[in-house]
């Protein structure tokens, strides 16, 4: 190879790695640029924070009174952010311990119209959630569960779990089943091969249901306000409507912004924390 092929060749990859490096800054940025918007909004001084945040930025001095305004509504935020948490932590867990069974089961085990099953299983993503909000206030009021954490919390499992069985059913089967009939020859039973031997196998797709089911818990709003009738128990979604509608018709613009600021961040946390499962755990059993 010549010595000028040779420079035009580094020129080209030179470029070309600087385009692709500029792209993913720009684009980290543009993605960014919402969430600094409204963290600088939520630091505003209470006379800048009643107008509309532009410029977002403060500009006389950092300040936290939006977040002390944002604990006057409603029970308090802090009341709201623990029954968010309570909410979210119940549901992943519930849906991981009961996905990560039916999944072992759908992967591992032989019964009668097991593929059907399945099926219908999956068939319930098809159906809107607010066509069976209803039936669902009714069962809870039957139950006794109505205008409790726990109905909202088994109702949010509910929901979680077609999705949630598919993908662990994915993982399982992405795992090859030399390894279960080692585990077995060495002495290893059902439960201990599934808590030992194999789930730290599927760790990416219990990742993977775990995010899920918390952001979708977290977030979730129609079912916690229809569900919900005591200020003590709303969680912070319902907070946050009180928080938009305002005081007569007064919305205070930096209590907004300081409220979607407490909602994101323990979101992008749990994201951050578990990406790197995250990633392996959507890409469990593509290839199979």
């Amino acid at each position: 190879m010549s010595a000028t092929a040779k420079q035009a060749r580094q020129r080209r990859k030179f470029w070309g790695g600087f385009g692709y490096h500029a792209f993913g800054i720009g684009a980290a940025l543009f993605f960014f640029a919402p969430f600094a918007w409204t963290g600088l909004a939520s630091l505003r001084t209470g006379s800048e924070a009643q107008q509309p945040p532009l410029p977002p930025w403060p500009t006389n001095s950092i300040s936290f009174d939006t977040y002390a305004v944002l604990d006057t509504f409603g029970a308090g935020v802090w009341q709201h952010i623990f029954n968010s948490t309570i909410v979210a932590l119940a549901t992943v867990v519930l849906t991981v311990i009961v996905s990560l069974l039916a999944g072992y089961g759908f992967s591992r085990y032989r019964f009668p119209l097991k593929n059907v099953f399945f099926v219908l299983i999956i068939a319930t993503l098809m159906i809107p959630f607010q066509s069976i909000l209803t039936p669902l206030f009714i069962i809870l009021a039957k139950l006794g569960l109505n205008n409790s954490l726990v109905g909202l919390v088994l109702v949010y499992v509910t929901l979680q779990l077609p999705f949630s069985v598919f993908m662990m059913r994915n993982a399982f089967d992405a795992v090859p089943r030399e390894i279960e009939e080692a585990a077995r020859i060495d002495g290893a039973r059902d439960l201990k091969l599934l808590i030992k031997v194999l789930l730290p196998l599927v760790m990416p797709g219990v990742a993977t249901v775990a995010i899920f089911a918390f952001l979708n818990s977290w977030n979730e709003f129609l079912a916690a306000l229809i569900l919900l009738s005591d200020n003590q128990k709303y969680t912070l979604p319902v907070l946050m409507t009180a928080v938009r509608a305002g005081r007569l018709g007064a919305i205070n613009w930096g209590a907004v912004q300081a409220g979607v600021m407490v909602m994101t961040i323990p979101c992008l946390v749990v994201f951050l924390i578990l990406q790197r499962y995250y990633m392996r755990g959507l890409m469990a059993g593509a290839v199979k």
